[in-house]
């Protein structure tokens, strides 16, 4: 096993264009995202975890400009600057927030950006609900449980998924200069030798971490095929989705469900420009300890309960 340049600490953003910041700020609004602040050409959107902003979007024609990804330090940058390949010098991020941030495009020519020191923010307050399940029937003894209709209150940002034609030379290059490790691993049905998709997470060692922060999956196209958003709970999810819904029927693509590899409870969007967004709530959470494992496409790739994936939302690449 080749020793990675650095590890990152997590996914830290999605960097977007888009030609209209009103009506993108307007979807975000309704998915769940909170402005932080807002330029002249740029649209800054937080969660409600304890950061600046997890989204970004510049004026201009619709693009995906760079999945960003928070190093542990600036010694990190440094070394990802001089040891990565077609690494940029670490530049000083002239933009809400600040902070230090290092260029780099992986193998499909995908631009990505590690950052470190940009600045933190105070959390925003969430509403949660304690659910009487059979297997706890009275944790909320005497307490009526009511869900406000209201957009999603997204959490933080979880993952990335990159579509790819060649994807062992994608994994391999991610898990070199991002020190991210295999989870899972899905092969086609009749052939265990033919790789399709890639689950990693961070390497954190005995720490836990979600199930994969980063996925690869084979297609003929290079792009990014979803940005994912953790929110609350179930509920949270749910009315999230009827709010989405009464507003943006035409942009719902798959949902909801749960996954298998992850676990996670997913309701998936797109944009007004095509960029797919997932909402997902309670995923498997892995440390050192997890066994890899490989899985057929009829298992691994499929839903626990839910609607499976449709072929828009295989399809997705968007750049």
């Amino acid at each position: 096993m080749v020793e990675p340049i650095i590890r990152i600490k997590d996914i830290a953003w999605i960097r977007l264009r888009s030609p209209d910041l009103n009506r993108q700020e307007e979807y975000l609004t309704t998915f769940g995202l909170v402005r932080t602040e807002r330029t002249a050409n740029a649209l800054y959107m937080r969660g409600t975890d304890p950061v600046h902003h997890i989204h970004i979007t510049e004026q201009g024609d619709p693009a995906v400009l760079r999945i960003g990804f928070w190093a542990h330090s600036l010694d990190d940058l440094h070394k990802l600057s001089q040891e990565g390949e077609g690494a940029s010098a670490v530049e000083s991020l002239d933009e809400p927030g600040g902070g230090k941030r290092v260029r780099i495009r992986e193998h499909n020519g995908m631009e990505l950006e590690v950052v470190w020191g940009v600045e933190g923010a105070a959390p925003l307050p969430v509403e949660t609900h304690t659910l009487n399940a059979g297997y706890d029937k009275l944790a909320r003894p005497g307490a009526l449980l009511r869900v406000d209709h209201r957009p999603s209150q997204v959490k933080r940002i979880g993952h990335a998924v990159i579509s790819t034609p060649e994807i062992e030379k994608s994994v391999a290059w991610a898990q070199r200069h991002l020190g991210i490790v295999a989870s899972d691993d899905v092969h086609a049905e009749d052939d265990p030798s033919l790789l399709l998709a890639s689950f990693n997470r961070v390497d954190a060692g005995e720490a836990y971490v979600d199930h994969h922060v980063m996925m690869f999956g084979r297609h003929a196209s290079i792009g990014l095929n979803h940005i994912s958003f953790e929110v609350q709970d179930i509920d949270d999810l749910a009315t999230g989705h009827d709010t989405l819904m009464q507003k943006y029927p035409d942009l719902h693509l798959w949902g909801l469900g749960r996954h298998t590899l992850g676990a996670q409870i997913f309701d998936y969007w797109r944009d007004p420009w095509g960029r797919v967004h997932e909402h997902w709530t309670d995923t498997d959470v892995l440390n050192s300890s997890h066994e890899y494992r490989r899985h057929p496409k009829s298992t691994g790739l499929h839903s626990q309960w839910g609607p499976q994936a449709p072929q828009a939302f295989r399809d997705a690449a968007s750049r």
